[in-house]
């Protein structure tokens, strides 16, 4: 049901079922899947895909050009996913030619005033709170949430499962399983919680906790925790993810654990 009071370019592709109320603005070459509900005042730029059953609240803006100077106007896209939900005035940039499309996955939940900058990668099940601020090139792994006003600086990198605090300066990367707070940011221990939400066992838990514990705590460097990793812990699918994710790390992970 598209309001009369809405202006839909007539390239648009709108599904059945889709639900587009009155002020919203639909560029042309923008694609909405069926189900998809865009309320009042948000406005969806050329080279948008949305999926299906997404919830897109007044003010979105979804594909608006980089704020970037180094985009020359090359065609790029947005990509949300399916059961996404984009609440109050969140701000998604397409991508440039550096990767072609900046992409939110499925079942993810964008609370008021979350900006995404261009090429930024948001995978499936991801809570970003209010205010989060996402520069451009970051990924962010499954099922991680970023606390209210978290600031993630260009090419970091955040694990699945991870769990950064509100009002973080998130300047490295985050591996995956762990929670992240303070100033600088630092390890605070293994989002436990998240991952027996998520059906973990305690046996898993407690050997993903014994892998932080050599890379964080004991005071190793990070060579020499990575070696001690590899020789004492036996290959397991966390292992290997979490060896993998510091191994690759371009901008270096955060740091240690801090004694309070």
């Amino acid at each position: 049901m598209i309001q009369p009071l809405a202006y839909v370019h007539p390239s648009a592709k709108i599904s059945d079922h889709v639900i587009i109320d009155p002020f919203v603005t639909i560029h042309a070459d923008v694609e909405i899947g069926e189900g998809t509900h865009v309320m009042s005042g948000a406005t969806i730029f050329k080279g948008t895909r949305i999926g299906k059953s997404c919830r897109i609240f007044p003010g979105a803006s979804i594909g608006a050009i980089p704020q970037d100077l180094k985009f020359d106007g090359e065609e790029t896209l947005t990509v949300i996913g399916n059961n996404t939900t984009i609440r109050e005035y969140v701000t998604i940039n397409k991508g440039t030619k550096a990767s072609g499309e900046t992409r939110v996955g499925n079942n993810v939940l964008l609370m008021a005033y979350v900006h995404l900058a261009h090429d930024v990668v948001i995978e499936d099940y991801c809570i970003l709170a209010n205010s989060v601020q996402i520069a451009g090139h970051v990924v962010v792994g499954e099922w991680a949430i970023l606390g209210g006003a978290a600031l993630v600086h260009q090419f970091v990198k955040v694990g699945r499962h991870a769990m950064i605090s509100g009002g973080s300066l998130v300047r490295k990367d985050v591996p995956p399983y762990t929670k992240a707070a303070r100033e600088p940011l630092s390890y605070e221990g293994v989002n436990s919680v998240g991952l027996r939400r998520r059906d973990f066992t305690t046996e898993k838990i407690g050997e993903i906790q014994d892998i932080y514990r050599t890379l964080f705590v004991k005071g190793y460097n990070t060579a020499k925790a990575i070696k001690i990793i590899e020789t004492e812990f036996s290959p397991t699918t966390e292992r290997d993810e979490i060896l993998q994710f510091i191994k690759e790390s371009d901008r270096g992970i955060m740091k240690g654990y801090i004694a309070k």
